[in-house]
């Protein structure tokens, strides 16, 4: 009888041929090199640290750590020109909801501050001082108070009709019969530099000349936008500096 044989095919794969996956080390990545400090936007080169979270170089860090400022002039810019685009956000609210409702709701002033002060903070990666909060709170006043221009606009097209048929019907002089209308006054050159500038006059006074109409509801309207640019205010104030680090930045 024929022996049979037992030993191990030649194609049975080896098993130290192939490495074996290792699941129980965590590896952690840090800066690429090719990332930026989110302060002064110097690029990263060797090591970085993390001021409040955010990436920072060795300079700023250091300045961090010894208690100077660590502001940096495009932060700033990065500030303004998120905390500009919140601005235009609440305006747009504010306008939209006074015109769809008819009704000027002042506690909306609160979500326009809140809008503007995230997004100062946000483009400024965390910082704040005082020019960032004198940003916020002109960037919160001026979006609650021009959105009169359009809450106006949106009255008076309303109403123009109604105006315009009343005045064409009536007789302005009831008394004579015989007497004719006089005739139109001429058309008044309209500068459009002028008309917008008459009209931003009027949209940042217009929390201010409420006061015509109703004493109590403009002092309470002002109330209420006191307390929208001290949001603002609040939430752009200087904050403490937390640094850690120093990490690797060839870490992979």
């Amino acid at each position: 009888m024929s022996e049979i044989n037992q030993s191990q095919p030649e194609f049975a794969p080896s098993l130290t041929s192939e490495p074996i996956p290792q699941f129980a080390t965590a590896e952690f990545t840090g800066a690429s090199g090719a990332d930026r400090c989110r302060i002064c936007s110097r690029m990263i080169e060797g090591e970085y640290y993390r001021i409040n979270g955010q990436m920072a170089c060795a300079v700023c860090a250091r300045q961090a750590s010894e208690g100077q400022p660590t502001d940096s002039h495009a932060a700033f810019v990065r500030g303004l020109l998120l905390g500009s685009g919140g601005a235009v956000l609440g305006l747009v609210l504010y306008s939209t909801v006074a015109i769809a409702t008819g009704w000027t709701i002042g506690y909306l002033a609160l979500a326009v501050g809140w809008l503007v002060g995230k997004g100062i903070e946000k483009g400024s990666n965390g910082l704040g001082g005082r020019r960032y909060q004198v940003a916020a709170v002109l960037l919160t006043y001026a979006a609650i108070s021009v959105s009169a221009i359009p809450i106006g606009i949106s009255y008076a097209l309303k109403h123009r009709p109604a105006v315009a048929g009343k005045t064409a019907s009536e007789n302005p002089f009831p008394g004579d019969k015989q007497s004719s209308p006089p005739a139109s006054a001429p058309k008044r050159e309209i500068h459009v530099g002028s008309l917008i500038g008459e009209l931003l006059f009027f949209g940042l006074a217009s929390p201010f000349l409420a006061f015509n109409d109703s004493v109590s509801s403009a002092a309470i309207g002002i109330f209420i936008l006191f307390i929208g640019l001290r949001i603002a205010w609040t939430m752009t104030r200087a904050r403490a500096l937390e640094v850690d680090g120093p990490y690797s930045a060839s870490a992979a």
